[in-house]
């Protein structure tokens, strides 16, 4: 027999498979949609993520940091340049046979300190870097001078040296002359002050030793005020000859 046509039928079985080809159209879109928004919603997370670290990495660097950086803005600064072994000797060396209170000026990691504290000197140090300044009590402590080795983080030119009669200093050419005025103005005539890497511009050293980048200038301010006298002296003699 010959198979009857039916249109009816037919008309279902399309609209049939119409129905299945958009239910799996939408469930893929559905999936798609779902694994996009999955992917958007890990990239958001490791968005974060990343920004938290970089920027606690940022704040962590900018909160090491800003205590070496920030002397730099100042108009006269000492870098933080470690004293080499041979400097440490060459101070100790110039001061053999004296005693008092001793003062490096712009102390760093506290090396020359906690040295001239071993050999029985009442040591301190003065530093503005925060970090150095606990660095240096830590290193006091642990090496067992904590007692007669202090770190202060104050601005040298806010001290008075008037108490020390030893005093160390580390210093830069630009701030030399005004340390110089300085020192000669508060310091007395017992007192001894060695400069490494520079010299003084206007002090005539009393000794100098060392070579090379661990040189030492020696001045004593007995001296210093003498050749001022003199100076001055020789100054005035000159201006009453003119005048006659």
């Amino acid at each position: 027999m010959l198979s009857q046509h039916i249109p009816g039928e037919e008309t279902g079985k399309r609209s049939k498979k119409m129905r299945e080809s958009n239910l799996t159209h939408s469930t893929v879109l559905e999936d798609s949609s779902l694994k996009v928004s999955t992917r958007n919603e890990k990239t958001r997370k490791w968005g974060l993520f990343v920004t938290g670290v970089v920027g606690g990495t940022l704040m962590t660097l900018y909160a090491i940091a800003t205590p070496f950086v920030a002397p730099a803005f100042r108009k006269i600064c000492l870098p933080y340049v470690p004293a080499t072994n041979e400097q440490i000797r060459n101070v100790l060396k110039m001061l053999q046979l004296r005693s008092g209170h001793l003062v490096d000026i712009g102390s760093g990691d506290g090396r020359i300190v906690i040295a001239a504290a071993k050999k029985g000197f009442q040591a301190e140090g003065y530093e503005l870097n925060p970090w150095l300044v606990w660095y240096s009590r830590y290193r006091a402590w642990r090496e067992g001078v904590n007692h007669n080795a202090k770190f202060h983080r104050l601005d040298m030119w806010k001290v008075n040296f008037s108490p020390y009669t030893n005093v160390v200093i580390f210093g830069v050419p630009p701030m030399m002359p005004q340390l110089e005025k300085k020192l000669q103005s508060e310091l007395g005539e017992s007192a001894r002050v060695v400069a490494c890497r520079f010299p003084f511009p206007h002090w005539v050293p009393d000794h100098v030793f060392g070579q090379g980048a661990d040189t030492v200038w020696v001045y004593d301010l007995v001296a210093i005020n003498k050749t001022e006298f003199r100076s001055g002296v020789q100054k005035q003699c000159r201006s009453q000859s003119t005048e006659l």
